[in-house]
């Protein structure tokens, strides 16, 4: 540390979040949606409300850590048709922590696969269900980090910046909610080092600390990262209320219509009333995506995409990777992984 470094506490450069953006967002259309759209809004609202709970946890940690380090929370990048969500990002005089924020209720188990299931109870019976693993959404943010700083070095110092990213730059998936049990008793531990519940976080960061030899940045060295990150960022612009609106228009289309109309079937010269989903072809074709997926990822079916999600993909039937992510569960990750393929095989299934 300099001389004149006089950081001695944390510091907040941006605080506000999208999430809230999207709680204003909902809250102000409560009232000019249908009676059954309004259960799924208010569904919405409230994970939503969950999730900044959760944020604003984790944040008050951060701000009470008495450590030199700079915050930004949710910042927003876009980089070659790529876009990345990070909940906080962090500089400390050593370090660059990239921190992911997952308020999960229930407890939560890691196997020796690194696959992450999360059991509720439920009166008393538990359910078990698999999650998308946090370590990979994370690990997609580091990526566009690594790329936002490495365009920005000279050819001469991009060799450099490859061969000591991993040594200053830190991916920690944070459980923020105190309740929940974590079970890593099998975890891999390149697993290990990565997950965290949120009230051994700060320790957490100062071991951290203690095993890295890095040499300590000055004051202005922190906050010139800070700023390049902070002008990289760009506002979301993505309109939460979109899919309600839409569903809206559905609705009221469908209550002008004076002929029944077959629902989630996909043979155009149908007579029937109803269509057992399941016996559908373009049901069993994303059925059968899913598992040649899950095989590949060597994860659980239901990681690529449950049930739910694969009937709400039919009846949502989206056509581009934006309509895709109105589907309950489809965020940037998971349209970059399997959206080009889903939007393919629905076209191809439509058009047949």
């Amino acid at each position: 540390m300099g001389l004149f470094d006089k950081l001695r506490e944390p510091v907040i450069l941006k605080e506000d979040s999208s999430a809230k953006v999207q709680l204003e967002q909902l809250n102000s259309i409560m009232q000019t949606v249908p009676t059954e759209i309004k259960s799924q809004i208010e569904q919405d609202i409230r994970l939503l409300q969950y999730g900044i709970y959760g944020e604003d946890a984790l944040m008050f940690e951060l701000k009470n850590s008495h450590m030199p380090m700079y915050i930004m929370h949710d910042l927003f990048f876009e980089m070659n048709g790529l876009k990345s969500q990070i909940d906080f990002l962090v500089i400390t005089r050593k370090l660059i922590i990239i921190i992911e924020c997952k308020n999960l209720y229930g407890n939560i188990t890691i196997d020796n696969n690194g696959n992450f299931t999360r059991t509720v109870q439920i009166g008393n019976h538990y359910n078990k269900q698999g999650i998308y693993s946090p370590i990979t959404q994370n690990q997609r943010h580091i990526d566009m980090i690594r790329e936002l700083r490495r365009e920005s070095k000279s050819l001469l110092m991009r060799t450099f910046f490859d061969k000591h990213f991993e040594e200053n730059y830190k991916s920690i998936v944070v459980l923020a909610n105190y309740k929940s049990v974590l079970d890593m008793q099998y975890a891999p531990k390149e697993i290990k080092e990565k997950v965290v519940k949120i009230d051994g976080l700060i320790n957490y960061i100062k071991k951290l600390h203690d095993v890295c030899d890095n040499n300590n940045m000055s004051d202005k060295e922190m906050k010139e990262l800070a700023d390049f990150f902070l002008e990289k960022s760009v506002p979301n612009k993505q309109d939460y209320t979109e899919k309600y609106r839409n569903a809206t228009l559905m609705n009221n289309c469908s209550e002008k219509e004076s002929e029944p109309t077959v629902t989630l079937s996909t043979e155009p010269d149908s007579n029937a009333a109803t269509t057992n989903i399941e016996e559908t072809p373009i049901y069993k074709a994303l059925k059968s995506y899913r598992y040649t997926k899950s095989k590949e990822e060597k994860v659980k079916a239901y990681f690529i995409y449950n049930n739910a999600q694969l009937e709400e993909i039919i009846k949502v039937h989206p056509k581009s990777l934006s309509e895709l992510k109105t589907v309950s569960g489809f965020g940037d990750i998971k349209c970059q992984k399997y959206g080009n393929d889903i939007i393919k095989i629905l076209s191809d299934y439509t058009n047949s």
